[in-house]
Formats: C-alpha cells, sequence, structure tokens
C-alpha cells in the first residue's frame, strides 16, 4: 500500500461510499440524458474528448484504480485499457477508436456500478477502500464539470439538471464587492494536513511559507470592471502582455474574453446556446491567465500567489487582528461542509451569480466567493511541494503535468461540493479559456 494511503486513517462505511458512487454517477448521467448520438460524439477539437469516450474513460478508473486493486478480476469489457486508459491513449485518436455505442457504454457504466456496489458491501470497508472509492468518485465529478464546459464549448443547451436545486434566491442580484481586506501576513502553512478527509497528491504536506502583509479583493473580478480594460483597448496595448502573453493574443486575434460580442447596444456573452446581456457584477469567466496578467498590469494590481490565496481562504486573525492565529479553515467560513447559503456549487444555479452574492461564505478576513461561483488564477505555476513522493494510487494523476500549468483555487458554479475546499489545487495550462475561470487581484 502506498504511504499516502498508510498514513490515511479516514473510513467511511459501506453505505456512505455506496451513496456516493451513486450520487455522482447520477449527476454524471443526467449531464448528457439529452444528447443524441450525434452531439455524443462531436467533431474534433483540441480542448474536449467525446461524450461517449468521457462515459466509459470513467467507468474504467473504477475498475483500474478501485474493484481491479481491491479484488482482481477479469475486465468488464476485453481491450478497456486500450480503449480508455488517457495515458495511453492520444487526444486526437479517442475520436477514431473501435468504441461501443452510446448503449453499449452505458451498459458498461451500470455494470460496473453494480460490481463496486457489491465489492463495497462485501466486507466493512478499510481506509485503503474508503481512499480508493473517493478518488473514483471525485475524478467522476471533475469529469462531470468537463461536461458542463463541453457544452458550453459546444454550444449545447445548458445541462438539463442545472438550477433546479433550492438556493438563497436573492443571491443572484447581489451587486458588486469593491475593496480590498488586509492580511497581516506570516509564516503560514501551504497544503494539507494528515488529519484531513481526503487529499490528492499534490496536497501533501503542509510547509512553512513566509508571506508579507498583502491587500487582496474582496471579490473577483467583474464583468464590468474587465469591460473597462477593454473599452482602454487593454487588448491592443503590448506593454500590457507578458511575451507569452502577447504571443497567445495575436495567434488568437483575441480582443475580449472567450464568448463575448458586441451586440447593437450593449455587450453580450454566450451562455451554452443563448446569447445574453452581460452581467455586470457577475465574474469575469472564460479568461486565460494570460488576460488575467494583462488586466493586472492594467489595473496596476497583481494576481495572487498560491500561498496569499489560501491564507486569505483559511486562516483566521488573531486576538487584537495584527497578526493570524496558526489554525487553518478547510473551508473559508469554518470546517462544516458547503450548504447552498455558502457558496455557488453543484449547479445549484445555472451559471455565475453577482460576486456580493453568498455572505455567509466568507473568509474570515472578509474574502467574498472564495469557493464557489469561478475557479481563480494565480500567479503560482504547479510544481510539487517539498517532499512530494510519487507513492500516489493514480500516479499519472499530478506529477506528468507540474511546470507549466498554473495553479486555479477555489472552485466554480459546475464544481460538486465535494471537490470544494482550501488545499484543493486545480491547474490548467495558461492559455485555456474554456474552463470557468477568472481571478481576483492583489495590490501591488
Amino acid at each position: 500500500m502506498s504511504q499516502l494511503l498508510e498514513e490515511k486513517h479516514f473510513v467511511l462505511s459501506a453505505d456512505e461510499l455506496a451513496h456516493a458512487v451513486n450520487d455522482t454517477r447520477n449527476h454524471t448521467l443526467s449531464l448528457v440524458a439529452d444528447l443524441n448520438d450525434s452531439q455524443m460524439s462531436p467533431p474534433y477539437k483540441i480542448n474536449i474528448n467525446p461524450f461517449v469516450w468521457e462515459l466509459g474513460h470513467i467507468a474504467f478508473f473504477y475498475e483500474a484504480f478501485l474493484n481491479q486493486i481491491l479484488d482482481p478480476s477479469p475486465p468488464l469489457i476485453e481491450g478497456a485499457n486500450d480503449l480508455y486508459n488517457s495515458f495511453e491513449v492520444d487526444h486526437v485518436d479517442r475520436w477514431s477508436l473501435p468504441l461501443p455505442s452510446q448503449e453499449a457504454t452505458r451498459t458498461y457504466l451500470d455494470n460496473v456500478r453494480t460490481q463496486t456496489i457489491k465489492l463495497l458491501q462485501k466486507e466493512p470497508p478499510s481506509a485503503k477502500t474508503t481512499y480508493l472509492t473517493l478518488l473514483a468518485v471525485l475524478h467522476e465529478d471533475m469529469h462531470g464539470e468537463a461536461f458542463t464546459y463541453m457544452r458550453q464549448t459546444l454550444e449545447y443547451q445548458r445541462p438539463p439538471n442545472s438550477g433546479k436545486a433550492s438556493f438563497n434566491a436573492n443571491a443572484i442580484d447581489a451587486g458588486p464587492y469593491p475593496g480590498d481586506t488586509k492580511i497581516p501576513g506570516g509564516i503560514f502553512q501551504l497544503g494539507a494536513t494528515p488529519d484531513l478527509p481526503f487529499i490528492f497528491d499534490n496536497e501533501k504536506w503542509a510547509h512553512p511559507v513566509e508571506v508579507a502583509p498583502f491587500q487582496i479583493a474582496k471579490a473577483p473580478v467583474t464583468n464590468a470592471e474587465f469591460l473597462r480594460f477593454i473599452e482602454d483597448e487593454g487588448y491592443h496595448r503590448r506593454e500590457l502582455w507578458s511575451t507569452q502573453g502577447w504571443i497567445w493574443r495575436s495567434k488568437q486575434g483575441a480582443q475580449t474574453p472567450l464568448y463575448w460580442a458586441r451586440g447593437e447596444s450593449e455587450w453580450l456573452r454566450r451562455h451554452f446556446s443563448r446569447w445574453i446581456p452581460i452581467e455586470p457584477h457577475a465574474p469575469v469567466i472564460h479568461v486565460t491567465w494570460y488576460e488575467a496578467e494583462a488586466y493586472c498590469h492594467w489595473a496596476n494590481r497583481r494576481l495572487p500567489t498560491e500561498a496569499e490565496w489560501e491564507m486569505a481562504a483559511s486562516v483566521e486573525p488573531n486576538m487584537n487582528g495584527t497578526g493570524v492565529t496558526g489554525k487553518k479553515r478547510r473551508y473559508p467560513w469554518g470546517d462544516a461542509p458547503p450548504t447552498p447559503n455558502h457558496a455557488n456549487l453543484d449547479s445549484h444555479h445555472p451559471g455565475c451569480v453577482d460576486v456580493a452574492a453568498y455572505p455567509e461564505g466568507d473568509s474570515a478576513f472578509g474574502c467574498r466567493q472564495m469557493l464557489g461561483n469561478v475557479w481563480e488564477w494565480t500567479a503560482t505555476s504547479f510544481y510539487p511541494f517539498p517532499g512530494f513522493i510519487l507513492d500516489y494510487p493514480y500516479k499519472e494523476y499530478s506529477a506528468p503535468w507540474f511546470g507549466y500549468p498554473k495553479v486555479l483555487k477555489g472552485a466554480a458554479w459546475a464544481t460538486r461540493s465535494r471537490l470544494a475546499y482550501n488545499t484543493y489545487r486545480n491547474f490548467f495550462h495558461p492559455d485555456r479559456n474554456d474552463v470557468f475561470a477568472g481571478f481576483r487581484t492583489c495590490a501591488l
């Protein structure tokens, strides 16, 4: 057993694990329930996969990283590794594979789920079983969010399951939330600690980082704020862009965020299959790291480092407010898991809401929406923490990506709440703008 699994002592019951498996599977299927065969296998695009391939990949992951480890048995589909192993099947080849039909793929999903539930009920789960099951569940949750932004990319209708849960309705039109909050700085333990119920390999382990006092925006940059950058010729001013950023902008011909267009009398944004007026006080979304960087240069601001972002989200002030305590919160508001009143997660609302919404989710220093609504780019490149050891059950999760990607923190409106906590490290290449990413800024 890997060192990471040996260090974990968190155990859930068979019923709790089965509930998580069923919950994420039902959510996944709801995201594609309305898609026909043609929509399930769209033409090639660089940042998407065929939906039918991704569904098979999800099933394969349970087999390879849970069921086969705990109870080795013949695979349910012969040659599944050659079809669905994402690190052995080149991205472009996924359109030309002899994939099973949509119906056969759904049968594969059902059979793997049945096999998984039976395995969980075979004997009381151990810490190892708990960890591997949650790994498979959270992996599926990530693909569920990918399905959602793939639908946006392909101009499909919004997911049929979004916007149906009850939540704090007055959050939608809450308005702007301007200004900065001061963080005293100090020695901060960046990363996760072994007592947490679940972590990914790139979160281990918490280590001391010295952070100077800083001021961070209480909310992400809004559409209205980003529009001022556009109207001040921000996309055409070379001095605002890094060398790589300008190369990206020039190649793409970018003049606005992805999915923006100038209407006859107002700016519009494509939201799935519909064009809508931009929401002035919602966070800007679908922007690259390069665009965030250029905006910061224009605004005489900067992106927060990963340590600064996590510090602002998780620390508490000391008694006299001149420093911070040694305690870290798992979530900005405390250690209790998210509810619909804390954050815009789980597709409770079918898109971003205003940045002043969800005051119950504020951090101790008054930062709002550090979880939910929109992922936030940081200034930090994605590298391992000190002492990183490649002993994770899914070795391809982090190690192949270290280097060029940038770290994103927080979560977006389509992120499952299981994946939304302060130490979670998302990562994408700086030219990605199809994902649900925005940013907040710090004072220079």
